[in-house]
């Protein structure tokens, strides 16, 4: 009988997701949804030295707001709090495990597949010295472990009472000698390594009686059922001991399929993204904001005001293909078209441009309803309290000239408040004396107009004015966006016209007159302005 599909993201929180955790949490949740299956939360928080308080909300928080939503996992185990109605495989914490992964540890020391070692810190620093001085490497192996303080070199007579009288020792793998060990990557494909080239890992820690994270994610996965491991390829080193551990279990008929994604790659050059990268080039690294420990804050997606249908796009196309043309994916569709077999092996460089054209391409396709909801709330930030359908009404206007929401004030701030100066460019260019002369007999016009004031009304006729007349058509429209908009870019006359009404744009001529009168007594007669 076919096994149900189970996946799951195990971060450590350590601090804040990097938008490289992010991708992998999404493939696995991809993988998980094509095939009717679950995916979960797992926070692997056995390293206590590196914990960073508030970082386990952070992942949670991320992940929401991508949409990537668990099955299972530790938002479950916050809620349900009745143990007998837990989930069997709670808790999801392995801090809240602790107390199952002593027994495998013991397991493996009693089949003879570990052994407990009792060196300090300072005899591990001497015996890498003294192998550097000879110009080797040293490696806690079966080439030197004999020669080392643990329970393969020593008399058990000696070694037993140190587990009682000393709390510093460790529980450390038993790597086999000149083994092969052959592997299947569902990405990588067939891979083979030899166990002289590997150490003798720590798996248990008596100092604060915890797992490293070797033993804790093979008893994890396996007792959660997980059939398919999906993590970065930085873990790609550590598949030999893993698939050795499931053997030295007998699991090996459970033994989950490996995946290991490509890294994501810096802008420019060689190497991993980092948050240096992000900081060099203008671009946030993380999801959300983040706040350190010396009060600076690392910029996120969301603050930086991507859409998170934007960001988890942007995420999916980096390393994977769905071997199409196509580009942009809701979550369903992304669903529907992932395979793990059309993953890169390769890195995929991050392009920051792309990631904009993801956010503008969304913003594009959003309705005008739900951009005006967007737009408000930055509206009462420069304390513009307006109508929602005369939003919608600008949204719709300018959405194509924008990248983010927050773009629409710089776009179109004048249609909501009155320019309080002019661009001295745009002044120098246009607002000649004889071109504000025509300008102000087109505004006549305007205010005169007793069609129905609409855009589809008036644009025709007030085109057909300025030609008649023969006067210049782009220096007296320039002109006139100037007076009314502060500068002489924007949207057409019309549009503004017939959006701030009759009585505000009476307001706005009158103003930019007594401006320009002012500019041509300074001046001199110079200039009309």
């Amino acid at each position: 009988m076919e096994r149900r599909t189970r996946v799951r993201f195990a971060p450590s929180p350590t601090g804040p997701l990097h938008m490289g955790g992010v991708r992998t949490a999404l493939y696995n949740y991809l993988y998980a949804k094509k095939r009717g299956g679950d995916f979960i939360i797992r926070i692997e928080d056995t390293d206590s030295n590196r914990f960073v308080p508030g970082a386990e909300e952070y992942i949670i928080e991320a992940l929401g707001w991508c949409g990537i939503i668990p099955d299972e996992g530790v938002e479950n185990g916050k809620v349900v709090e009745s143990p007998s109605e837990r989930h069997p495989h709670a808790p999801y914490r392995q801090s809240q495990r602790r107390s199952i992964y002593r027994k495998y540890a013991d397991m493996l020391v009693e089949s003879g597949n570990a052994y407990y070692a009792f060196d300090t810190a300072e005899e591990l620093s001497r015996a890498r010295a003294e192998a550097e001085s000879r110009g080797e490497t040293f490696i806690y192996n079966q080439t030197n472990r004999k020669n080392l303080r643990n329970s393969l070199s020593m008399p058990e007579s000696e070694w037993r009472p140190l587990l009682e009288s000393r709390t510093d020792w460790t529980v450390r793998f038993r790597m086999p000698e000149n083994t092969v060990v052959a592997m299947d990557d569902l990405i990588r494909g067939h891979v083979e390594i030899n166990t002289d080239t590997l150490d003798d890992k720590v798996l248990w820690k008596r100092a604060d009686e915890l797992p490293t994270y070797h033993l804790a994610n093979i008893v994890d996965d396996h007792l959660m059922e997980i059939t398919e491991v999906i993590r970065g390829e930085e873990w790609l080193p550590s598949l030999p001991l893993h698939y050795l551990l499931y053997k030295a279990f007998g699991w090996e008929d459970t033994m989950p399929r490996f995946a290991h994604l490509p890294l994501l790659l810096k802008p420019v050059g060689n190497g991993k993204l980092s948050k240096r990268d992000g900081d060099k080039m203008g671009f946030p690294v993380f999801p959300l904001n983040w706040k350190n420990s010396e009060g600076e804050t690392y910029h996120g997606y969301r603050e930086d005001g991507y859409f998170p249908e934007a960001f988890v796009n942007l995420l999916a196309m980096l390393g994977w293909n769905p071997g199409t043309e196509q580009e942009l994916f809701s979550m369903d569709e992304l669903v529907e078209a992932f395979s793990i077999e059309h993953v890169s092996k390769s890195g995929a460089k991050f392009n920051p441009d792309k990631a904009k054209w993801f956010n503008k391409e969304y913003l594009r396709r959003r309705s005008d309803e739900a951009l005006a909801a967007d737009f408000l709330p930055i509206l009462k930030e420069h304390g513009v309290e307006a109508d929602g359908e005369f939003v919608r009404k600008v949204v719709s206007l300018i959405k194509e000239r924008a990248t983010f929401v927050k773009d629409f004030w710089d776009i179109a701030s004048y249609l909501f408040v009155a320019p309080s100066s002019y661009n001295e460019k745009d002044v120098t260019k246009f607002w000649k004396e004889e071109n504000w002369t025509l300008a102000l007999k087109t505004a006549e016009f305007i205010r005169n107009f007793d069609g129905a004031f609409t855009k589809e009304a008036l644009e025709g006729p007030l085109e057909e004015y300025i030609r008649s007349n023969g006067w210049p058509m782009g220096k007296v429209m320039n002109c006139l966006r100037l007076a009314l908009a502060g500068n002489a870019s924007g949207l057409g006359i019309a549009d503004i016209v017939t959006l701030i009404g009759k009585e505000e744009f009476s307001r706005r001529i009158d103003a930019a007159n007594q401006s320009a009168e002012r500019r041509d007594t300074a001046s001199s007669g110079e200039s009309a302005c």
